[in-house]
């Protein structure tokens, strides 16, 4: 065994929307306390991201007490109470239906004219589980998430993405593969043969790689795509036949000591595969 230190935090609080560095993170069993709650959907309950929506980078969330305030260029601030007790709604995140609960007219209306499509704004109920799909993840931990697409975590070595930068013709930041854990003390995609990374009794359980999609190529400050990269340079050599798609990153779930708080700085033992 030995050591990778936390570089930096992050957590999303509206799922496609800007990232929030953090100084201290406290991780519960979906992950990161306050990671993904909300979310936006189309008029059927269809979640939206960046894939479809880039848009979405430009829109800033910030947590507030008893709420969530956006904030978007050319738009007035907007607070939003948490809706405990709203309608629930049915919603869609890939194949996984279940039902949230609904924020009201305010933000659809703040969103839908951001965005210029007709959305709304959800909330993650927390009297629902949303267990992993065992499709992805068959291990001995009952994982469960909010609306992340898959896991709680995705966490990435700094020098991975150090590698990729150095063949692409223009470097990337690290906010374009939207890590909620970047590590140091890594070599390029070691983050790939780790098994479990330990702080205390917290144990974060690699689960398995994460494959990449055309968010990539959102720059995540002005909310524009305009090139293929990195999903070009990516496939020259991170291609994976079994999942189809190329492979930055990789996902974790959350077991052992529920409560722990992780800070940049701090080391977590590596148990490799």
């Amino acid at each position: 065994m030995n050591y990778a230190t936390i570089t930096s935090l992050n957590f999303y609080p509206v799922k496609s929307c800007r990232g929030i560095a953090l100084e201290e993170a406290h991780i519960q069993a979906s992950g990161i306390e306050g990671d993904r709650r909300w979310m936006i959907v189309n008029e059927s309950g269809r979640f939206l991201t960046q894939r479809e929506l880039p848009r979405m980078a430009l829109i800033t969330p910030a947590v507030a007490a008893g709420g969530l305030s956006l904030a978007a260029p050319g738009m007035p601030a907007l607070t939003v109470p948490e809706p405990l007790d709203g309608p629930s709604i049915p919603i869609t995140i890939f194949a996984h239906r279940c039902t949230a609960i609904d924020a009201g007219p305010d933000p659809a209306e703040w969103l839908t004219q951001f965005l210029a499509r007709t959305v709304r704004l959800v909330r993650f109920d927390p009297r629902l589980v949303r267990p992993i799909d065992a499709r992805l993840w068959t291990g001995d931990i009952e994982a469960h998430v909010t609306f992340p697409d898959a896991f709680p975590l995705l966490l990435i070595a700094q020098k991975s993405l150090d590698d990729l930068n150095s063949r692409l013709q223009v470097p990337l930041p690290m906010n374009r593969f939207r890590p909620n854990v970047v590590l140091e003390g890594l070599g390029p995609y070691e983050e790939d043969r780790i098994h479990e990374l330990r702080a205390g009794g917290l144990i974060l359980r690699m689960a398995m790689a994460c494959t990449r999609c055309k968010i990539t190529t959102t720059d995540q400050l002005t909310g524009e795509s305009s090139t293929a990269e990195p999903l070009a340079t990516l496939r020259g050599y991170r291609w994976n036949s079994a999942l189809r798609g190329v492979m930055f990153g990789h996902y974790a779930v959350v077991h052992g000591a529920i409560g722990t708080r992780l800070r940049p700085g701090q080391q977590l033992e590596i148990a490799w595969k």
